[in-house]
């Protein structure tokens, strides 16, 4: 279900991570356009929103049949069923999830999915890093988690937004309410501290899966991880938008190492 795409860092030798921090897109360049013959040094395929099939499938799904359901991502599931999903998945099917699948068999696979990638959404190597951010606070907490995400893979950066938009969604819908007629609407009781516990393991994996104690958290690191996931839920709006102070920045840096690209993105703009 991952997207095969084209980097901004094929554009020449001289790769950075500067470079990488700028695969950008636009509406009207998603269509993919390439050219015959010899490659130019400034081409890029367009990179559009990468985030795996499953991932997303999952989330649509149960934004739509499963905000008001009691207990999502806590009630059991068909082992059978989820399998059956998974396996479909895996052999790169193109798998509808409609109303006649259970919201609780795509809560566990979506769960199942994020528990088992090689590499887990917030890479390993960063893992001791989200988690120091646990003991800061307010403005400084937020802005070391914002440079943080500015590091991830763009892959990563995507799917994780598209997880917190979802759970701050779901969240949104933890209480009860009432329509305009008077009829009270069933909270799913998945607060932002709920899902952050559901889900806190599944993203921050300190070993891979199948590992020795690869399941087994301390108590400092079980409490950490749920409160640095709840602060990203809460803030996610903010915290993936880059301001325009640090747009100039990272084109200052790169008018002094790759001009080419500054002229590149004028040129696209």
């Amino acid at each position: 279900g991952a997207m095969s795409v084209d980097s901004i860092t094929d554009l020449s030798d001289n790769t950075s991570k500067l470079l990488e921090a700028l695969q950008l897109s636009h509406p009207h360049e998603l269509e993919p356009r390439r050219s015959r013959g010899k490659k130019k040094p400034l081409s890029l395929n367009p990179i559009t929103w990468q985030v795996p099939r499953i991932v997303d499938r999952c989330c649509t799904h149960l934004e739509t049949h499963g905000l008001q359901t009691v207990g999502i991502f806590r009630v059991g599931s068909s082992k059978k069923r989820v399998q059956q999903l998974r396996e479909e998945f895996d052999r790169g099917l193109d798998v509808f999830l409609d109303e006649h699948q259970s919201v609780h068999d795509v809560a566990a696979l979506l769960k199942e999915f994020l528990r088992d990638m090689p590499d887990s959404l917030i890479p390993r190597e960063l893992y001791g890093a989200f988690l120091s951010t646990a003991t800061m606070e307010g403005p400084a907490q937020l802005d070391t988690l914002q440079l943080l995400l500015f590091l991830l893979p763009p892959c990563h950066s995507d799917t994780l937004l598209r997880l917190l938009r979802f759970l701050a969604e779901v969240a949104r819908h933890a209480e009860s309410s009432r329509d305009p007629q008077g009829h009270e609407i069933p909270g799913n009781k998945m607060t932002v501290s709920n899902l952050a516990t559901v889900f806190g393991p599944n993203i921050f994996q300190k070993e891979k899966p199948g590992e020795k104690d690869a399941s087994a958290l301390n108590f400092e690191d079980s409490a950490a991880i749920i409160l640095v996931l709840q602060r990203l839920i809460e803030h996610h709006h903010s915290l993936f938008m880059v301001s325009p102070e640090m747009q100039c920045e990272v084109l200052r840096r790169l008018f002094q190492t790759d001009p080419d690209v500054i002229e590149y993105l004028l040129r696209r703009k």
